[in-house]
């Protein structure tokens, strides 16, 4: 068949989905594999979202994961059941943290250090003879060298309690994360299934930092745990809402472990094998068309018309759907049923990012002061920088005054240590390294349209900066440049985020995060109620990261959407809608592995590495409804290695979903 142009009037669908991100694609397969006629509509040229691979530098052949950046939450299930050929790599070192250094005219206390807290008298190492240059490393594949790294820096009593938390952690984790692909659970029940009062009181129930503060003592140990309650998150430790709480457990929770792992080839060959594979199950998919409303109409009966805007002329178009699943922001789907004509009950809240990103390629590691590690070492896990508990507290507070932090906290991951195929061969023999820089506490309201020039050479600065102060060379010499002679950098706000991707204050889970379950009084007598994708109007469902359980490169919002879809239509007696849940190939694909958090090993189950056969063309399908635009890579050179690191590792860590 020919695929049809944006410009053509489609007919009436079962299913259109608003925004081609990830997450709409997996619905999108899931849905057309049903048998249901399926259309998504995506604004920009390219499908994808946040989960894309560009190659931002003029004449430099990388590949980088522009938003988000690694990979934890996305259910070995979804790859399995769509048959992805997605494989990710693993990283040996789950993190490493350098002591800051002292600020000029500080002087240190007696019996402790800057950035170590060390108040503890059975320490080893007394705080104040810590030498300014040494640091944390987590080596999941050498606990007694990870010891090691404790004591010298005043935290060996400490040691044996970071991995002790992380193991009453997956008491929770391990329990609730197969529900996130089923029903939603009420609180009690989920509380029945994980049966571990004391840690479910701890992590659900009571400020995280309380735990933190009682059980671990060291500055530097405390802010590594705590930089998984607020990646995102614009929150202190001790908040009683406890959006740090549910920041910090879906950090935590995927695969059961809270591993978080490189995509081989980039985000974007996961958006790739997504768009691959709905439209091979008859999905069409439409780039460039702008949804400007969406009407809820009685007729036809319980039908939603849809209009969009398409090609350079903004030519208008209609489409009439039995169900819409809003893979935008709910704040987003408010807007556009507004813009309907009709009244909506929906009023989501704004929601608020607190990040700045920043990519960087280098035309090599630089050092670092600490000669105890390599920069190999260092940049192979996540490298956080004054992210101790201490400053992570005083930046917040310094933030919620309209002052960006200084020392602004931010950490750090190399994609090509663990994945080199995103750069050309010529860069990798040449020993080019990309960074993804993510700083924390920068909230939304720091920046305005007027304003976000000026403050984006301010955060680049401020993370430069934050960045040199580890280091024992300036990272602005390891830049390397572009065709034009500009150094390989770019930086991309919260407003900057909005602007290009729709994010509502540049919130990238779309808005806050729920728990995984829901309240004991809470309705769940719809489908759209137990798959946590509800909203005002029983036609149109969330499919986003916005859904409950939606957040981060998961699926889950697509996945949850599209069951909740077929739940309904069996309860409606639509008997012709049933899913397949093999692979079309009738293989199975690889992703997802089951180990350890950071410092916690495990063994590794042979079974989640299995990988289908790569296929021998990764093109789009020309008999599929994919209309125009580029694929979620920009790059036409495929990925030079697909394998899979042999070694454990991973940090809990993940910035930008989609």
């Amino acid at each position: 068949m020919t695929a049809p142009r944006a410009s053509d009037e489609l007919p009436a669908r079962d299913i259109v989905i608003l925004g081609g991100g990830h997450n709409g694609l997996v619905a999108a397969a899931y849905l057309a594999r049903a048998g249901l006629s399926v259309t998504v509509l995506e604004r920009l040229p390219a499908v994808g979202g946040a989960a894309v691979s560009t190659s931002p530098f003029k004449g430099v052949d990388a590949r980088i994961s522009r938003y988000s950046y690694l990979v934890s939450l996305l259910p070995q299930s979804i790859i399995n059941e769509l048959g992805l050929d997605v494989s990710f790599a693993k990283r040996r070192y789950s993190s490493y943290t350098p002591v800051p250094l002292r600020p000029a005219g500080v002087a240190a206390t007696p019996g402790t250090a800057f950035g170590t807290g060390v108040t503890h008298a059975d320490t080893e190492v007394r705080a104040s003879e810590i030498p300014a240059d040494r640091g944390l490393l987590i080596d999941q594949a050498d606990l007694d060298a990870t010891r090691e790294s404790f004591a010298a820096i005043g935290a060996a009593a400490d040691a044996d309690l970071f991995f002790e938390f992380y193991k009453h952690c997956r008491d929770l984790t391990e329990k609730l994360w197969p529900t996130l692909t089923q029903p939603l659970l009420r609180r009690s029940e989920a509380r029945a299934l994980v049966d571990a009062d004391r840690t479910w009181h701890a992590m659900i129930e009571r400020p995280i930092g309380e735990i933190i503060e009682r059980h671990l003592q060291n500055d530097v140990v405390r802010g590594i745990i705590l930089t998984d309650a607020l990646i995102g998150t614009f929150a202190r430790a001790t908040d009683p809402d406890l959006a740090q709480n549910i920041c910090f457990l879906y950090h935590l929770i995927g695969q059961g472990t809270g591993e978080w792992n490189v995509p081989v080839g980039g985000m974007g060959a996961i958006t790739d094998e997504l768009l691959r594979a709905a439209i091979a199950a008859g999905a069409t998919v439409v780039t460039g068309a702008e949804v400007v409303g969406v009407e809820l109409r009685d007729e036809p009966a319980d039908s939603v018309e849809i209009t969009y805007h398409s090609g350079d002329d903004g030519a208008e178009h209609t489409l009439t759907a039995s169900t819409v699943l809003s893979n935008v922001a709910p704040v987003e789907l408010d807007r556009l049923i507004a813009s309907g004509g009709q009244p909506f009950e929906g009023s989501a809240a704004r929601p608020e990012g607190a990040q700045v990103k920043v990519n960087l390629l280098l035309a090599r590691l630089p050092r670092l002061r600490d000669p105890n590690v390599t920069a190999e070492q260092a940049f192979g896990g996540t490298f956080h920088i004054n992210e101790t508990y201490t400053q992570l507290d005083t930046a917040y507070l310094a933030a919620a005054t309209g002052v960006l932090p200084n020392p602004l906290p931010c950490e750090i991951y190399a994609h090509s240590l663990a994945d080199p195929s995103i750069l050309s061969p010529e860069l990798q023999a040449a020993g080019a390294q990309t960074l993804t820089v993510f700083a924390l506490h920068t909230p939304h309201r720091l920046v305005t349209p007027a304003t976000n020039d000026a403050f984006r050479a301010e955060a680049q600065a401020a993370v430069l900066a934050s960045l040199n102060s580890v280091l024992g060379e300036p990272i602005e010499d390891c830049l390397l440049r572009d065709a034009v002679g500009q150094p390989c950098i770019e930086t991309k706000t919260t407003l900057d985020i909005e602007e290009a991707l729709r994010m509502p204050g540049g919130n990238i889970f779309h808005g806050p995060l729920s728990w995984p379950f829901v309240d004991d009084d809470a309705p769940l007598t719809t489908a759209a109620e137990r798959w946590g994708v509800v909203t005002a109007h029983p036609r149109v469902l969330l499919c986003g990261s916005g859904a409950r359980r939606g957040g981060a490169v998961s699926g889950l919002g697509g996945h949850n959407a599209a069951m909740a879809v077929l739940e309904q239509l069996a309860a409606d007696g639509v008997a012709s809608t049933t899913y397949d849940p093999a692979p079309a190939d009738g293989g199975t694909a690889g992703g997802g592995d089951d180990d350890a958090p950071s410092g916690f090993p495990s063994a590794t189950d042979p079974a989640s590495t299995t990988r289908r056969p790569a296929p021998t063309d990764r093109r789009a399908p020309e008999a599929s409804a994919y209309t125009g635009g580029r694929s979620a890579t920009d790059s036409s050179r495929a990925p030079t290695t697909k394998s899979r690191a042999s070694t454990p590792g991973g940090s809990p860590k993940e910035d930008t979903p989609s």
